[in-house]
């Protein structure tokens, strides 16, 4: 593994333990064992480094998102997609608010970088809706604003329960979550 492969892995650990907040590139280049100066030569500043972790994060993301029901009716997939989603927020609540919810200068805008590929993730959800479409499941609308419409609701709930806002354990928060999208689902339907 090379230095820079190194200091983006550590800046990644620290920021799922303990959040965006405690990386720094003194300490991060004190884990992997190098000066904080020469942390410099592999990414200019803090916010260059974030952003590695970030894209990283999101091109992980986008590889295995889909890989719980990869097959099955259209549904199912979509309901996978959630569970996925479900399963980074829930296992990495720091990095997924740093990924998804914190304000950074490099942040994904909706539309235009969605749009344009700029989400990855984002685009598999804007496919199945698509998908969804085409073979007359859900009414014919704008995919990547339906796609958004179904999205954030997960967001929204998630959002409150990382908050200590719902008090249900995993399980059965997973289960609201799914119940939820069925509810939008119905609306989007034919």
């Amino acid at each position: 593994m090379s230095t820079t492969e190194k200091i983006a892995e550590v800046a990644r650990d620290i920021l799922i333990h303990e959040g965006s907040e405690a990386v720094s590139m003194r300490r991060v280049a004190g884990i992997v064992g190098i000066t904080p100066m020469a942390i410099y030569r592999h990414y200019p500043n803090r916010q260059a480094l974030l952003q590695a972790v970030a894209d990283a994060t999101l091109r992980e993301l986008a590889e295995n998102w889909g890989a719980r029901v990869a097959e099955g009716d259209w549904q199912a997939r979509l309901i996978g997609l959630m569970h996925d989603f479900l399963d980074f927020a829930l296992g990495s609540p720091h990095l997924y608010r740093f990924v998804m919810t914190d304000q950074h200068e490099q942040a994904r805008h909706f539309p235009d970088d969605f749009k344009s590929g700029g989400s990855p993730a984002f685009e598999r959800i804007v496919s199945i809706i698509e998908d969804g479409m085409a073979a007359g499941i859900l009414r014919t609308d704008v995919p990547l604003e339906a796609a958004l419409a179904l999205t954030s609701a997960t967001q929204g709930l998630v959002q409150l329960y990382l908050g200590g806002r719902i008090g249900l354990d995993e399980l059965a928060f997973r289960d609201l979550c799914e119940r939820n999208v069925r509810r939008i689902l119905n609306g989007l339907s034919v």
